[in-house]
């Protein structure tokens, strides 16, 4: 089997962060205009969780942009990102391999996985995609 592969090399260091009373409005936006499935949310540079567009899908009404639309289903834009986000996420730190990636993954239902430094700080973020994507880059022989 081939060396290690460092997480730095195939992370994104394209991070979107909010914070606690950002609202759902907020990331919204952020899933709408951008091609991102997460955002972290940070509060003094530290890591304390994380909203998924499925977290978001969740918390919103279905009939949001609808002709059903009513004042509660636009009221629950308003929701706040502490209220909706998973806490405490599985994270990575910056010196794990991919090997270390590929067992978080298998081990916690999650879709991706913050990369932080020693003192919690979001360096990256990977998700099982790029894990992918690196597999038929560096295949390993078994």
């Amino acid at each position: 089997m081939g060396a290690a592969v460092s997480i730095e090399k195939i992370m994104s260091t394209k991070l979107v962060t909010v914070q606690l009373d950002d609202t759902l409005e907020t990331v919204k936006a952020i899933f709408d205009n951008l091609k991102f499935h997460h955002v972290l949310v940070v509060e003094e540079r530290k890591l304390l969780g994380v909203v998924s567009d499925r977290d978001l899908f969740k918390a919103l009404s279905p009939n949001i942009g609808s002709a059903r639309e009513s004042y509660q289903d636009l009221a629950s834009l308003n929701k706040r990102v502490h209220q909706v986000m998973t806490r405490r996420p599985v994270v990575l730190q910056q010196t794990a391999t991919v090997d270390d990636a590929i067992h978080q993954f298998n081990t916690h239902n999650v879709s991706c996985l913050p990369v932080v430094d020693l003192n919690n700080h979001p360096v990256g973020i990977v998700s099982w995609r790029d894990i992918l994507k690196n597999l038929r880059i560096h295949p390993t022989v078994a």
